[in-house]
């Protein structure tokens, strides 16, 4: 009986399932030394009226303003650059043409602007393109200034001046140009479309009287 029973055991055992599988040991991807992140390179370039601004312009404003801290002497903050493209809306690629000019009339990436709502009448669809837009700062909005005061508007048809009444009250100032092509950037043999560029000078002065004053040591050439 005893011999039965323990055959009987070992029928009913299970059958060894071996030892368990290695597993294979990986190496972390950080393994060996920790990886630096490399800092981004800065170049040593200064614009030059950022170098005429610190020199000439703000000691100047300082004592024709009257201010004894020279940080409360208003600076120029940011210049935004505006395309309205209403034929973008039958055709795409005019959106894109713009763009491209934009880019390289500031040096910087233009961003395509799209419609919030559709407007029937207009066969306008919520999300079409319809513009482009490109917001400089520090040393690229220097230089567009630079070009624009010196170069872009005395090559405007007819130009008699800046008209002096265009501040919004808070030290901001809007121009508009009726052709794009008098920037030197662009190719007029490749022009296929000229469109109109809407400039925003963005001031942190406290009075349109400051910032006309600050443009005015730019030589901004204001209508008398």
């Amino acid at each position: 009986m005893a011999d039965t029973e323990a055959s009987t055991k070992q029928k009913k055992a299970k059958p060894s399932q071996g030892t368990p599988k290695a597993v294979k040991e990986r190496a972390p991807k950080d393994a060996g030394e920790p990886k630096v992140k490399k800092p981004r390179e800065r170049s040593d370039y200064v614009a030059r009226l950022k170098t005429r601004f610190e020199e000439v312009i703000r000691p100047e404003l300082s004592t024709k303003l009257g201010y004894t801290n020279r940080f409360q002497v208003p600076q120029i903050t940011k210049v935004a650059l505006n395309m309205g493209i209403g034929e973008g809306v039958a055709d795409r690629k005019k959106v894109d043409n713009a763009a491209a000019d934009l880019t390289l009339i500031a040096g910087q990436k233009a961003v395509i602007t799209k419609s919030r709502k559709s407007i029937a009448t207009y066969k306008l669809r919520d999300g079409q393109a319809i513009g482009c837009k490109v917001t400089l700062r520090k040393a690229r909005m220097y230089d567009f200034i630079d070009r624009l005061v010196n170069i872009a508007l005395p090559r405007i048809r007819d130009f008699r001046g800046l008209n002096p009444k265009s501040f919004d009250g808070r030290g901001n100032y809007s121009l508009g140009i009726k052709e794009h092509i008098v920037f030197p950037e662009i190719d007029f043999d490749k022009v296929t479309d000229v469109w109109g560029l809407d400039v925003t000078v963005c001031t942190s002065a406290r009075t349109d009287e400051e910032a006309r004053a600050l443009l005015t040591a730019f030589n901004f050439p204001f209508r008398q």
